[in-house]
């Protein structure tokens, strides 16, 4: 049997970026089952700003924390992390949520997809066997009619677009330590990725609800966060489609 490449069993350098907005509730014990799951890689957490102990609890946990002095919101968090693995020449980072709702446990799979595949970035898709925490049925139809744009643009099936369990080589670091979307920017780095010739594909993966804190997408904003990334995606399509004409008529 051939023996795969694993955190554990070779000498990858991985980065775990864990964004956190208020998180003090389960930043330790998602810190822990990090550690207990996979303890070989680093642990960075993002700490966006927060006014309770999130900062606090999570360097009690072993993590190394960066602590932003105001909100920068999900992109300039994770955008931090990115910048922190380029710089310090991670071989992958991966960005785990610091509300439970991601497995740690599944981050060989990720990194098996990522060595068999040569993509640039693979995506823990909740909505492939669909098992585990499903969303709500009001952000099912959204992500649904997300998905269904990015398959249609990019010519490759997604199914889990705002999925923030991402797995990224080096290339992929090195793009979003340079450019990444703000605001809610999952949707966006696909098409960024896209834009830039990366590649990204989905493997299954069993998710939870989120096991503390408060989601940033609150049904107020749904409408407007649609409506935005849905005009943003199109946007980045068409600049795509510019470049490549002015390229050709060159």
């Amino acid at each position: 049997m051939t023996n795969r490449p694993t955190i554990h069993n070779s000498s990858l350098k991985v980065l775990v970026i864990v964004p956190a907005y208020n998180e003090a509730e389960g930043i330790g014990q998602v810190i822990h089952q990090i550690r207990q799951d996979i303890p070989y890689v680093d642990v960075l957490v993002i700490n966006d700003g927060s006014s309770d102990d999130t900062s606090r609890i999570a360097k009690a946990a072993g993590a190394s924390v960066i602590d932003l002095t105001c909100n920068l919101g999900i992109g300039g968090a994770v955008q931090t992390g990115y910048r922190y693995a380029a710089e310090h020449h991670y071989d992958y980072a991966v960005q785990i949520d610091g509300d439970g709702q991601h497995n740690p446990s599944d981050l060989n799979r990720l990194l098996d997809a990522i060595l068999e595949t040569g993509a640039d970035m693979v995506i823990g898709s909740r909505f492939i066997t669909k098992e585990g925490f499903q969303s709500t049925f009001a952000r099912k139809m959204g992500i649904g009619l997300l998905s269904a744009l990015l398959t249609r643009l990019t010519g490759q099936t997604v199914t889990d677009p705002t999925s923030g369990y991402r797995f990224c080589g080096k290339r992929a670091i090195s793009l979003f330590a340079r450019e990444y979307p703000t605001d809610y920017p999952e949707v966006e780095a696909l098409m960024l990725l896209y834009n830039r010739e990366l590649t990204f594909t989905e493997i299954p993966v069993i998710m939870k609800e989120r096991q503390g804190g408060v989601s940033s997408i609150s049904a107020m904003r749904s409408v407007y966060y649609m409506s935005k990334v849905i005009l943003s995606v199109l946007l980045m399509k068409t600049m795509k489609k510019r470049a490549w004409e002015h390229s050709y008529e060159s």
